[in-house]
């Protein structure tokens, strides 16, 4: 059965126009006839059942025929900050994320960063990133989409009074020692860029509480980076 999000209220035994989006996709695209289902979901938690009962040219209409409060999402909620890279990379980082399990992603600038966003259209590029999470979402079966967040300096996001306690930054560990990863569900991660973080700022984060993180003893690409992160967290938490 497709899965679609769509930005509109949602509830069993009602009927729902759906959005340009969705009709484009499912009744244009897929070529779905009147009788047939899909999953809609609005990021408000859980998903619904839906079955087309009209199409005309340019709309088409759902009867909402019940609802399943499943959100699929982890045991944990982390927070991912990502110093933004060019092309593919940054969609592949974020895809992933989001597929993985992640909470929310603030995109950060840095030192070695290969991009800035700093005008009105590069709005744009935003919602490219944000509609890639829900893709993602679609794909993977989460019902919480995730909010992809306008950059900031690294520096400042890491000194926010509004990060988890438990904060962890993939660089290297000078004093050899392995990282403990607690019970506590809430946490932040921070990944640095293509050319890694520079001393200063893996400093700045050490001075605010985070903690380095090295994972193994290959250098990780950025997008790779939050995957192999992610994957650790899912099932660190999941065997507790």
């Amino acid at each position: 059965m497709p899965r679609f999000y769509i930005e509109t209220e949602l509830a069993v035994d009602t009927q729902v126009e759906l959005t340009e989006t969705v009709f484009h996709h499912w009744v244009k695209v897929l070529r779905a006839q009147v009788g047939e289902t899909a999953t809609l979901f609005n990021g408000q938690g859980g998903e619904y059942e839906a079955e087309l009962i009209e199409v005309n040219k340019k709309t088409a209409q759902v009867q909402i025929k019940s609802f399943n409060p499943d959100n699929r999402t982890p045991s944990f909620n982390a927070l991912l900050g990502q110093v933004m890279s060019k092309g593919d990379r940054m969609d592949y980082a974020i895809q992933k994320a989001v597929e993985l399990g992640v909470t929310d992603i603030q995109l950060l600038t840095s030192e070695r960063c290969e991009m800035r966003l700093k005008y009105d259209r590069d709005q744009k590029k935003l919602d490219h990133w944000q509609s890639i999470a829900i893709a993602a979402c679609e794909q993977c079966g989460m019902n919480k989409v995730p909010n992809v967040l306008a950059p900031i300096s690294l520096t400042d996001w890491v000194k926010s009074a509004q990060l988890p306690q438990s904060r962890f930054v993939l660089a290297p560990n000078k004093d050899q020692e392995n990282v403990v990863l607690n019970s506590q569900p809430d946490l932040a991660l921070l990944i640095g860029p293509e050319g890694g973080l520079s001393e200063a700022e893996i400093d700045a984060a050490n001075q605010n509480h985070f903690q380095n993180w090295c994972i193994g003893d290959r250098v990780l690409r950025t997008e790779t980076a939050p995957v192999v992160a992610l994957s650790i967290l899912n099932y660190h938490f999941s065997i507790k």
